[in-house]
């Protein structure tokens, strides 16, 4: 299948999992995950329509940002684990940043900002697991990080990430996040955004009110080996 075939295709699955949730699969975006693409697929992407792309390394991130330039509409979604010394270039090359998972992170995003720079859209990624290693804030902990970055005011949060347990089914780890999602509304009443779901499981994703999705290889095909 061609890169506009398998687009085409997986936007219809999305359809068809948001009309079978009883949702309007217009009011749901879809993020195509390039890593370790060339910026080249992301041009080829834009010029299917394509406006949200997603990137989990800073380094390539900042790279394709380069190549590709300035584009109308064009919107990058930094999906990856963040380093703090990485914290201004993920800012400046990032729409939105769905990692941010404890203070000091919110903290180095914010030190980063420049004078005039537009304020960053983050969500706050949790940990649906009982890993300690994995990304992501533990659940306990999520209303409390939700309330120190609100305070910052070059950030604004826009809801929360997760991804789902490899040990468990998708629908029930989503349900947890819905929940934790309403929870996060008590104190950002405007933090509505979902970022959940990707090619194996965006359908439960959607079930679960997942307002965004991460959807790499269904889309852009077999990953290279090195990016």
């Amino acid at each position: 299948m061609s890169l506009a075939a398998r687009l085409a295709e997986v936007d219809g699955r999305i359809a068809d999992a948001a009309r079978a949730a009883g949702r309007d699969p217009s009011a749901l975006t879809r993020i195509v995950v390039t890593k370790f693409h060339p910026a080249s697929l992301v041009e080829e992407l834009y010029g299917l329509g394509v406006r949200d792309v997603g990137e989990n390394r800073q380094q390539e991130l900042s790279r394709k940002v380069a190549e590709v330039g300035d584009r109308e509409g064009l919107r990058w979604h930094f999906i990856g684990q963040a380093q703090t010394n990485k914290a201004r270039a993920i800012r400046a090359a990032s729409s939105a940043v769905h990692s941010l998972d404890r203070a000091r992170l919110a903290d180095a995003l914010h030190a980063a900002a420049e004078p005039g720079e537009p304020v960053l859209d983050v969500l706050l990624q949790v940990n649906l697991t009982d890993d300690p290693g994995r990304g992501g804030v533990a659940p306990d902990d999520l209303v409390s990080l939700a309330e120190h970055t609100a305070r910052l005011s070059s950030l604004r949060v826009r809801g929360v990430m997760a991804v789902a347990p490899l040990d468990e089914p998708p629908a029930p780890a989503f349900a947890r996040l819905r929940a934790l999602s309403d929870a996060v509304l008590t104190v950002v009443p405007d933090a509505e955004w979902i970022s959940a779901g990707m090619t194996a499981d965006f359908a439960e994703a959607i079930a679960a009110g997942a307002t965004h999705l991460r959807i790499g290889s269904a889309i852009t095909g077999p990953r290279p080996l090195r990016g």
